[in-house]
């Protein structure tokens, strides 16, 4: 009987009591132990139980935590690794293994890039060393062969003492970036290369101060510069002294081109350039881009062909100087001849015959003087000089030349003018030279038509007519010779293309002619009807002011 009462009261409690610990310390803690109901036996049951309930609810948040910790380390979009410091890896998450496929306990550098040895610059090492977290870049392989590359960054991870026993390796992976990164370098190596080859030379300019930012090679071989020499320097400072600095910089600043200005190179040596200037961004800032091209030795040429377009108008108005000349030359020649011989038959002239003759001695001087005058100054070199002009008298002076030309040949000359026609803007010497070509060209297809009649007529004549139309001032130029096909319109204006026999033409009038108008801002056409001559169509801007 006594030792039924001690198992009931004690055996018996006690062992409920204990498989109640037992089912908490197995985590079973839906499974609880039968209820006591005497005294401090059932209290302590009762603790019991509710400390079993308080650490199933501890429990369950921490394996919440666990889950959720374990989710995110396994689903992060970046790869992260666990090592230990034999740069083993303990664990890696999802994004990892997908990416580099490790096995278990391989290390690192051989799971990362393939290595057989630790790197040279191993940010997880320095982690180990010094317990801080270090940043480094890295590039690998994948699984599937291709080039990866990553920003690494690394962090201890210790125990309840502090000691480091691992290190968490966080790495992004940044090879779509790199790989526009490469892109990006080629794609500026490559403008680069093109932006250093263009055949002229180019500057970047700041746009409000004209300062040089960059330059390409092909500057060193016009202007001497090396970029490092140029680069901060203001690119008004390469225009000569004969240019207004001022007015050039507005024209840099509103224009797109700008002709023939006058630059200096290194040596001081003064060359011709044609300026394009175009807006443009520059690293986040706003920039002018400009292109120089060197037309000095262009120029030059221009200038020689222009002087033998010149020699050979000369040549061509040869005839018509002598008559022209001769005509005064007689006159003083026989006035010369009177006087002389009333001097050696010893015979007074009268005063008022004497005067006579002598006036007109000087006058004819004077003409002559004034032909050769003109012919000098038609045939000498000179630069083209824009000034405004009065067309109608720059015509006088070109047919006052060429008049008796046309009068030996037997060609009228019929003159149009407007009296009340604008100035233009035009260089008058080199225009006199276009009249002139004109005029040579209209007499050789009169008489072009003359040897294909073979008979001359009385009735043919060159018709020059003035007027304004708007805003533009215009020259005809008509004969009644030939006429020219649409065809040999088309290449009218090419150099050296000619229609006149061998050894008659150099094909140089019209195309110097045609250079010049354009440099006034004319222009020319022709018009035409085979057999009926043509017309030559010489238009100019009237300026504002």
């Amino acid at each position: 009987m006594q030792l039924r009462n001690v198992f009931n009261n004690i055996v018996y409690p006690i062992t409920k009591l204990t498989r109640g610990f037992c089912h908490i310390a197995k985590e079973a803690y839906d499974k609880k132990p039968a209820p006591l109901q005497e005294g401090e036996r059932g209290q302590l049951a009762s603790e019991i139980n509710k400390m079993g309930k308080e650490i199933a609810e501890k429990q369950a948040e921490l394996n919440r935590q666990k889950y959720e910790y374990q989710n995110l380390f396994e689903n992060v979009p970046c790869l992260i690794t666990v090592h230990d410091r034999e740069f083993k890896l303990i664990k890696y998450n999802r994004e990892f293994a997908d990416k580099f496929a490790p096995k278990p306990g391989e290390y690192c550098y051989s799971a990362y890039k393939g290595r057989d040895e630790k790197c040279e610059n191993c940010p997880t090492e320095k982690t180990f060393q010094d317990g801080k977290p270090h940043f480094s870049e890295g590039t690998g392989i994948s699984k599937d062969g291709t080039v990866t590359h990553w920003m690494v960054r690394t962090s201890p991870i210790k125990n309840s003492s502090g000691e480091i026993v691992a290190a968490i390796e966080m790495n992004l992976d940044v090879t779509p970036y790199k790989q526009l990164e490469y892109k990006l370098k080629r794609s500026e190596e490559k403008y680069r290369a093109i932006f250093n080859n263009i055949p002229n030379p180019v500057f970047v300019l700041d746009f409000d101060t004209l300062e040089i930012l960059d330059c390409n090679h092909r500057v060193n071989a016009v202007y001497g510069y090396t970029a490092h020499e140029i680069i901060s320097r203001s690119f008004m400072d390469f225009f000569h002294s004969d240019e207004d600095n001022e007015v050039r910089a507005k024209e840099i600043s509103s224009k797109t081109t700008i002709h023939q200005a006058k630059h200096r190179d290194k040596t001081g040596r003064m060359i011709y350039v044609d300026i394009w200037i175009s807006p443009s961004e520059y690293p986040e800032k706003k920039v002018l881009l400009v292109t120089t091209s060197d037309i000095t030795e262009r120029l030059e040429t221009e200038h020689q062909l222009i002087q033998a377009g010149k020699m050979a108008t000369l040549g061509e108005m040869a005839t018509g100087v002598a008559h022209e000349l001769n005509q005064p030359l007689s006159v003083i020649k026989t006035a010369s001849s009177f006087i002389i011989k009333k001097i050696r038959k010893n015979e007074k002239i009268e005063d008022k015959h004497l005067s006579s003759m002598l006036f007109k001695v000087d006058s004819n001087v004077d003409r002559a003087s004034n032909i050769i005058t003109h012919m000098r100054q038609f045939a000498r070199k000179s630069d083209m000089d824009m000034e405004k002009v009065q067309i109608n008298e720059v015509l006088e002076n070109s047919f006052e030349i060429f008049s008796q030309q046309l009068k030996i040949r037997g060609i009228r000359l019929v003159w149009l003018p407007e009296d009340s026609l604008p100035r233009i803007m035009a260089d008058p010497s080199r225009l006199e030279q276009v009249f002139i070509n004109l005029l040579v060209n209209a007499r050789d297809a009169i008489e072009q038509k003359w040897e294909k009649q073979g008979y001359n007529t009385t009735d043919d004549e060159i018709k020059i007519q003035t007027k304004s139309e708007g805003d533009r001032a215009i020259v005809e130029v008509s004969d009644t010779g030939t006429g020219i096909s649409e065809t040999i319109s088309e290449k009218l204006f090419e150099p050296f293309f000619t229609t006149k026999e061998v050894g008659k033409g150099t094909g140089l009038g019209l195309s110097i002619s045609y250079g010049i108008i354009k440099k006034c801002r004319g222009d020319i056409t022709v018009e035409s009807i085979i057999g009926g001559g043509a017309t030559f169509i010489i238009s100019f801007p009237i300026p504002e002011h």
